[in-house]
């Protein structure tokens, strides 16, 4: 994996979570950022040590460099020392990692680099547990693009932490007719897929191409022209099962539809090359991590 914070997209983010929290000068009264409690109460040279843990269930560890950004966005001279790597399980009490600095720039930065956190760990860790659900088939585990607005880059990258793969990241890399651009598509003719990735590979033919299909008739339409993906949308299993060996040798086929974490084994029996989900970036909460404080 990529360290996340290479992207120019998590580092404008930083900095924006970091605007929202601790203002600018014209929010503030202040110059440059400003925390009023610590700049209020704390002595300016205090040295502290704090360290990142989760605090009640062990987790997968996701977002470390990016709470490094942020301790060191807010302050360059804090040290940051790395105890676990991202994809690692961390048990409940475990160090993560470690800032040593002054203690008002830990304190500045140390809601924004926990929020980061919590979530990523979230992601990672449900991620993980359907990894774990399929692993005896080799089924990949995919994402979708029901991610929090302007946290895409994180949100999919926690994916990776947890053993999931990536689908596309927007709308720019892939062509994927879903119901309603099959609806536009000559009067939503279930009989003319074919002729849509025709059309799709036209325009695009650097990108692959996907079709969502919902009944049988529909897959076996799309295969016509052998599109490089069939999603197998709201499916009993049976019929999954069917559209995997229609499509044996010419797409490769994704499961979607509300597919929960007790259903995932079965799903992944019927022979699909992936099930996505979208409850890993919307649904995953929040692991609950603390920064407690060491004697210097």
């Amino acid at each position: 994996m990529k360290d996340v914070m290479l992207s120019t997209r998590a580092q404008a983010a930083v900095r924006l979570a970091l605007d929202e929290d601790l203002a600018d000068a014209a929010d503030a009264g202040a110059v440059g950022w400003c925390d009023a409690t610590s700049e209020a109460l704390v002595d300016p040279e205090a040295v502290a040590v704090g360290e990142i843990h989760p605090k009640g269930a062990s987790c997968i560890v996701s977002g470390t460099t990016v709470a490094k950004a942020v301790m060191q966005a807010v302050d360059p001279a804090v040290e940051v020392q790395m105890l676990l790597r991202d994809g690692e399980t961390a048990a409940p009490g475990a160090q993560i990692l470690t800032f040593r600095g002054k203690a008002r720039s830990i304190l500045a930065a140390e809601r924004t680099a926990l929020n980061f956190m919590q979530r990523m760990c979230a992601t990672a860790t449900l991620t993980r547990k359907f990894v774990d659900a399929v692993r005896d088939f080799g089924t990949m585990i995919l994402d979708t693009r029901k991610t929090t607005p302007g946290l895409r880059v994180f949100e999919k990258y926690a994916v990776l932490c947890g053993g999931g793969s990536n689908h596309r990241m927007g709308m720019y890399d892939r062509v994927l007719m879903k119901d309603n651009h099959r609806r536009l598509w000559r009067s939503g003719d279930p009989n003319a897929l074919d002729m849509a990735v025709v059309a799709a590979r036209e325009r695009f033919p650097s990108l692959a191409v996907e079709v969502e299909v919902e009944s049988l008739e529909e897959c076996a339409s799309a295969l016509k022209a052998r599109p490089e993906w069939i999603m197998l949308d709201n499916m009993s299993c049976a019929d999954m099962a069917r559209c995997v060996e229609m499509c044996k040798g010419v797409s490769r086929t994704e499961a979607s539809g509300g597919i929960t974490l007790d259903r995932a084994r079965e799903v992944a029996a019927t022979g699909v090359t992936a099930i996505s989900l979208g409850c890993l970036t919307h649904s995953a909460g929040s692991i609950d991590l603390s920064l407690e404080w060491k004697e210097v």
